[in-house]
This record gives C-alpha cells, structure tokens and sequence, in this order.
C-alpha cells in the first residue's frame, strides 16, 4: 500500500468517526449539509495569489482547528464548540479521502499527497498515447 492510499484511507477512517461522532451526540443533518463545505471558503485566498491563498486553504485544512474547538468544548465551551470541530473534521476527512492535500505556494494543484486528482487527470489527457 502506498503512503497516498493510507493518507486516503485515513482521511477515510477520520470522514466516517466524525460524522458518526457528530450524529451520536445529537448533531443534526441540516447544520451538518450546511457547515460542511464552509472550509472551502478559505479558497478565496487564492485572490490574493498562490502564497497567501495556500496559507489560508492550510490554515482552514489542518486538524489542529477541529482539535482545538474540541479541546475548548471538552473543557468549558458549549457542545456546539464540539459539534463543528467534528464537522470541521468531517470536511478534512472528505477532502483527504477523495485526494486533496494540504496545498504548496507554487500552486493550488500541488500538495502534499502529490498532484491533485483534477490535475493530474487533466495532465494525462494531454499526454500522446504511444
């Protein structure tokens, strides 16, 4: 198995446990529909150009974030605090399991699995068959 399957599957495995973890705890279905894409916004970074959108996609798509929310609901915040850590984290597992990464400054195509699934494709469409 390849280090970009298991970083896959992993994201896999975090998609399925926090979602799991966000219903169990009484989460609902139309918070989870609308909350669960709102890391892309960080994208919009990109207007400002490769670094300063990198920075902002990472920033939105590292685990630390969820985590952090976590932590501060586990100790004094509110069970919402909770609940969108885990959707958060349900964004990242997403992201992770259909291919895309954590982004580098020299463009939103490169990360740190590799080329993105979309580019890469286009990549090979290009390429002449032998």
């Amino acid at each position: 198995m390849t280090p970009r399957l298991l970083l896959r599957l992993e994201g896999l495995a975090l998609l399925a446990v926090s979602t799991t973890a966000y219903f169990a705890l009484g989460g609902t279905a139309g918070w989870f529909a609308a909350l669960l894409l709102a890391p892309d916004l960080s994208m919009l970074g990109y207007l400002a150009g490769p670094r300063v959108g990198a920075a902002a996609y990472n920033a939105a798509h590292t685990q630390l974030g969820p985590l952090a929310l976590g932590a501060l609901a586990l100790g004094a915040g509110p069970p919402s605090l909770l609940l969108g850590g885990l959707i958060w984290a349900a964004h990242i597992g997403l992201d992770r399991a259909l291919g895309y990464g954590l982004k580098h400054a020299s463009g939103f195509h490169h990360t740190h699995l590799g080329p993105s699934h979309a580019h890469a494709h286009a990549r090979a469409r290009r390429q002449p068959t032998p």
